[in-house]
């Protein structure tokens, strides 16, 4: 799908409630500002869960991290039952704003990050946003599927990570 044909596309808004691959009812809804559940989430991480250096490692790292991106951006929040394990964000970067997307990892692989991508675009459309940019591996071959399968194609390619971006 080209840019100009995904610009056309209406993604869902949050609230969003369906039902992940592997059975667990899970509500994408906007960040209601309280950061804990949030810290407690990426707390949990292990090493092969980051990328580009976030999260971060230490839970006074995250709460030094966090703010930057629930105050500046337009947050969405993945629950099952009363737990965070998903959290997407468009901050506000020079003309377009930048996209990251992160899965608990005992929920990764359970059509709960495509889902939520998409949430968030909606959210980004719904507040006036026009263009959406990210950066990711070349080697993270799951998330480059994930965003080509919403739309985004690649800008520039250098040796170890590649931008792309997508119209809303």
């Amino acid at each position: 799908m080209s840019n100009a044909a995904a610009a056309d596309h209406d993604f869902p808004r949050p609230p969003e409630t369906f039902t992940d691959h592997d059975g667990r009812t899970v509500t994408i809804e906007a960040y209601d500002g309280d950061i804990d559940p949030l810290v407690e989430m990426y707390a949990d991480f292990g090493t092969d869960s980051r990328s580009q250096g976030v999260p971060p490692r230490t839970e006074a790292d995250i709460r030094d991290w966090l703010p930057n991106l629930v105050e500046d951006g337009l947050n969405v929040v993945v629950w099952h039952e009363d737990q965070a394990v998903g959290h997407s964000v468009l901050v506000p970067y020079q003309d377009t704003s930048e996209l990251a997307i992160f899965v608990h990892p005992d929920y990764q692989h359970a059509g709960i990050g495509s889902q939520l991508i998409r949430v968030l675009l909606g959210y980004g459309q719904e507040n006036g946003l026009d263009r959406v940019w990210l950066s990711v591996s070349n080697t993270n071959h799951v998330a480059r599927a994930l965003y080509e399968s919403v739309g985004f194609e690649t800008i520039a390619k250098e040796r170890v990570e590649m931008e792309m971006q997508r119209a809303l």
